[in-house]
């Protein structure tokens, strides 16, 4: 068990954001940023590729969808460590969205349709994924 570990046992709370220009280019500012959080916490292989691919997409479609690719409004990337969970809250500066009306991408009449794809595997690859503010802040969290 090394530090990070041990203090998370313990309840150690852990914080931490980025703001983001919603430009596609900026997503490695949160590939970084997760890297480090993966080696602060000694992350295995298959826990890091699941937050990667969840927080990069949620963030991609922040940036696309909810900022409709204006530079001029960020995305918000918060993280915080705590209970044995990592939590990250992405928030847009969109009006949000109907979650139930985004089509389910394993629908046979859905096979071709790339929308709903990235909130697919957002909730199957994390332990827990809530909705605010109409879908605008995205909540997404992981077992330690």
């Amino acid at each position: 068990m090394n530090i990070f570990e041990s203090l998370i046992t313990k309840k150690f709370i852990m914080t931490g954001a980025i703001k983001i220009p919603s430009d596609l280019s900026n997503l490695f500012r949160v590939e970084n940023l997760i890297e480090k959080l993966s080696e602060m916490l000694s992350l295995g292989d298959e826990l890091y590729g699941n937050i990667s691919v969840c927080i990069v997409e949620a963030v991609s479609n922040a940036i696309q969808h909810g900022n409709d690719n204006d530079v001029t409004k960020i995305v918000m990337l918060e993280y915080k460590v705590k209970n044995n969970s990592l939590i990250f809250s992405i928030t847009d500066q969109g009006s949000g969205f109907d979650i139930d009306k985004v089509p389910d991408p394993t629908l046979p009449e859905n096979i071709e349709n790339y929308k709903g794809r990235g909130l697919f595997l957002i909730r199957n690859l994390a332990d827990k994924v809530t909705f605010e503010n109409k879908g605008a802040k995205l909540n997404i969290y992981f077992n330690l």
